[in-house]
């Protein structure tokens, strides 16, 4: 974590507040025209002082608990947008969940795994972590894409990429379980698998923040977080407009909201692989993929029961080719424990064949 300060600097507060008197002023005056700048500004701003007081938070309790407490922050994000455009969209709103969480594992297992990969590997030639911790989040993160995304498309009680309403609820309890159980592994059983393995270089950190600067970054996390679902809820139909005239695919949509929610915690992760902490950044590139599968579609799924909304959960062909070509590139370049720039190249080459084909299908 790359916290070093005793005190909170003064943009981790004024953002977050910026972002309550925007809100006021939306609900004052509507949304649209110039203060649609200062929407988007407020939206970005925020985002990064959530993931700043999240990694307060994170470096006050410490590893591997605190790349879970900075993953569940970006998930709590993700859910609230996805959930919150599904209750107040239509039939159209039905795939959002599914292109988003397909997003999320195309640009954390090929964007920002690459990009740490490279960027470690040109400044430190070569970078090794814990092999057990990356086998672990990887034989969780196979089921969870296949049954999740891959299903729909082969079952028969309904047509279509679609589950039915039991094989809706089996999923989310079978995310619930993985993803679970990941938590346990991670967190308990088999805590030192996600610690440094010479607790050396990475072991090397700030002190960490007082109580009350924990305490009060808790606080601000709350707010931000929620300041984020509701200026992107607000800005959701501009930046769907502009997308369809632009004449990209409406898929692009849940590219633009994982996007987001994960570009603070990809710089986190490009940092740290940088400073040479590789296994805090597979920790949180891996458990945000996680996070992002296991929490989002069982809330999708008890929105969609309970409201009556309806989704769609199943992948493209082409995105089913994809997926499998980043889950096995996956197991051959995170298989050994080190790393060099050849393997952030070839993830890297995959992540443009993924954002070439979103806009050009």
């Amino acid at each position: 974590m790359a916290i070093t300060a005793q005190r909170i600097p003064w943009w981790a507060w004024t953002w977050p507040l910026l972002a309550c008197v925007v809100l006021v002023l939306q609900f004052a005056l509507g949304s649209g025209g110039p203060l649609a700048v200062a929407e988007t500004f407020a939206l970005i701003a925020t985002v990064f002082a959530a993931v700043y007081h999240a990694e307060v938070v994170a470096h006050r309790v410490g590893e591997p608990f605190g790349t879970l407490v900075l993953a569940l922050a970006v998930t709590i994000i993700e859910v609230a947008l996805i959930v919150s455009m599904m209750i107040t969209g239509g039939a159209e709103k039905a795939g959002l969940a599914r292109d988003t969480v397909f997003s999320a594992v195309m640009i954390v297992c090929n964007g920002i795994v690459g990009l740490c990969l490279l960027a470690g590997g040109v400044r430190h030639r070569e970078q090794a972590f814990q092999l057990q911790g990356a086998n672990a989040a990887l034989v969780v993160l196979m089921p969870l894409t296949t049954l999740t995304l891959v299903f729909p498309n082969l079952t028969t009680t309904t047509p279509g990429p679609t589950f039915s309403p039991s094989q809706l609820i089996f999923a989310a309890v079978v995310s619930l379980i993985l993803y679970g159980s990941f938590l346990f592994v991670q967190t308990i059983r088999h805590r030192d698998y996600f610690l440094p393995a010479d607790g050396g270089v990475e072991g090397t950190h700030a002190p960490p923040p007082p109580n009350k600067v924990a305490l009060l970054s808790a606080a601000l996390l709350l707010v931000s977080l929620f300041a984020v679902v509701a200026l992107a809820k607000a800005l959701t139909p501009i930046m769907e407009f502009g997308i369809e005239k632009v004449g990209a695919p409406k898929t692009v949509v849940g590219i633009v909201i994982a996007g987001l929610v994960l570009l603070p915690e990809g710089l986190a992760s490009y940092r740290a692989a940088s400073a040479n902490r590789l296994q805090t950044s597979m920790n949180l590139a891996l458990g945000s993929v996680l996070a992002s599968i296991g929490l989002t579609i069982p809330a999708v799924v008890a929105v969609s029961l309970l409201l009556g909304k309806p989704l769609t959960l199943g992948i493209t062909p082409k995105e089913e080719l994809l997926l499998a070509l980043t889950l096995l590139v996956s197991v051959l370049t995170l298989g050994t424990g080190r790393t060099t720039v050849l393997q952030g190249i070839v993830h890297l080459v995959i992540f443009a064949v993924f954002i070439f084909l979103a806009v050009v299908p």
